[in-house]
Formats: structure tokens, sequence, C-alpha cells
């Protein structure tokens, strides 16, 4: 079983490039974020042509989440609401949440808040929407359901996973108190596939537009795929394809690819 994330900048505007490698590489569940489109427009029947179900939540122009799978799912709910009803539910407005269960795997589909910059309004919600994540995974892990959280996390919890050449003090993703947020969710027993089978640095998942960041290789890994212990123990391989990132009009990010 294969599971990828990426977070796709705009469905509409890679389609082709997100159908393409999918063909080339038909992962049992591609989880989508950025996917910038409203659910009526969200381009279903290209995806169906290849056989997937199609679980969506989307909203014009930003955020906006997909789980797009080889077989139907179940116990599929959107937004932290869905899990932890008591919450108000302006959490939701932005949609960054979609989950369900494929094969007695529950696959949390995240798009963390960037957060802007350091002390900005912005950033305080990227904490508090960190801090009601763990509240939604500690309900979650409840149903003693194997977990597989994956998306882009906006966070790149140790330095090995930034270029040393990018000057990350008082830098957005990188600050002390979004890591130790990270780490506080992945206290509740989740591991982080991709170090189980590389330990290495100058792997990275993100690259800026700007500053030539992809040719120079000056990157970020911040698109992450957590798992529970029973999952850990059965991950076999998890990668991360640059391909994608050098076609024409790429996305930013690339794909990451965990199997089990």
């Amino acid at each position: 079983m294969k599971i990828a994330t990426w977070n796709v900048n705009s469905v509409r505007t890679r389609l082709e490039q997100v159908i393409n490698w999918l063909s080339e590489n038909p992962v049992d569940v591609l989880c989508l974020q950025e996917t910038k489109v409203i659910d009526q427009d969200f381009p279903r029947l290209d995806f169906e042509k290849l056989g997937y179900y199609l679980y969506i939540s989307g909203q014009k122009s930003y955020n906006g989440v997909a789980l797009i799978s080889r077989q139907s799912l179940t116990d599929v709910s959107t937004g932290f609401t869905a899990i932890l009803p008591g919450l108000d539910a302006e959490w939701d407005t932005q949609k960054r949440v979609i989950t369900g269960v494929f094969s007695g795997i529950r696959i949390v589909n995240l798009y963390v808040p960037n957060g802007s910059s350091i002390g900005s309004e912005k950033y305080e919600y990227k904490l508090g929407w960190l801090k009601l994540l763990k509240e939604y995974l500690q309900v979650l892990l409840l149903t003693n359901c194997p977990i597989s959280i994956c998306g882009d996390f906006n966070i790149a919890l140790e330095n090995i996973d930034i270029n040393d050449k990018v000057k990350i003090d008082n830098h957005i993703m990188a600050s002390v108190p979004e890591r130790q947020a990270l780490r506080d969710i992945l206290s509740l027993g989740f591991a982080d596939a991709f170090r189980k089978f590389n330990h290495q640095g100058e792997n990275y998942t993100w690259w800026d537009y700007r500053t030539a960041a992809f040719k120079r290789n000056l990157g970020w890994r911040i698109d992450h795929h957590y798992l529970t212990p029973d999952l850990y123990e059965r991950a076999q391989s998890c990668i991360i394809d640059v391909e994608p990132r050098k076609l024409n009009q790429p996305s930013d990010h690339t794909p990451v690819i965990v199997e089990f």
C-alpha cells in the first residue's frame, strides 16, 4: 500500500502534471493540499477516469484538501468540528483538514497554516490551530485505529530539514514555538516515516519560487508522513520524488510517498 502527499498549489493549474504523475505512480491514496477550488469545480472526472474515488474539501483561491483513493473510504469527515463538536465553527472556515479510513488505516490529510511572520496574527492563529490539531488527534487515537498523518505542515522540525545556506533566525516555519507545537503532537505517539529510512540532510520537499532556490537546492522539508507505532513498524519505504519540481511551472512542493 502506498500513500502520497503533495501540495499542488492549485489542482486546476497543475492538473496535467498531477494526472500524469498519478498515471505513472498509481498510489493507493493521493493526499492533496492547496487545491484552491470550490468543491463543485474540482476536476473530478480526470481522476475518476483513472479509477479513483474523490473526497474533497475546498474553497475559492485558497487552501483546500482532497483524498483521492483507489477504493472507497469509510468514516470520512472534514474539519475539526466533526471530531470536536463543541468547537467554534470559525476554525473550519479555512479548508485544511480531511480524514477517512482506507483498509483499516485512518488517513489524516492536513494543510497546516503558514503563519506569515513570527508574532503576526496569522502566526498566533497557526499556533492555536496546532493546539487544536493535537486535541483532534487525541480523540481519533481513542478508536485504536492505526493513523497516518500527512500533508504540508509548514514546519521544518530540525535544522537538518533546511539547507544550511538558508538564514533561519526568526524565520517562519522554523521558530521554537512552531517546532514545539509539532513535537507536542508527535508526543502522542507519532513518528516520522521519512527519518526511519533516511537520516541525511539535503532532502527537501519545498523550494521557494524565488532566488533560483530549486536549482541551488535551497530547500526545506516541510511535507511529512507521521505514523502511529504499528504503522511505523510496517513502513517499508518513504521517498521524496523531486521529478515533478523539475517541470515547467511546477508546484513549489513535490510528492512524498510512504509504502507499507
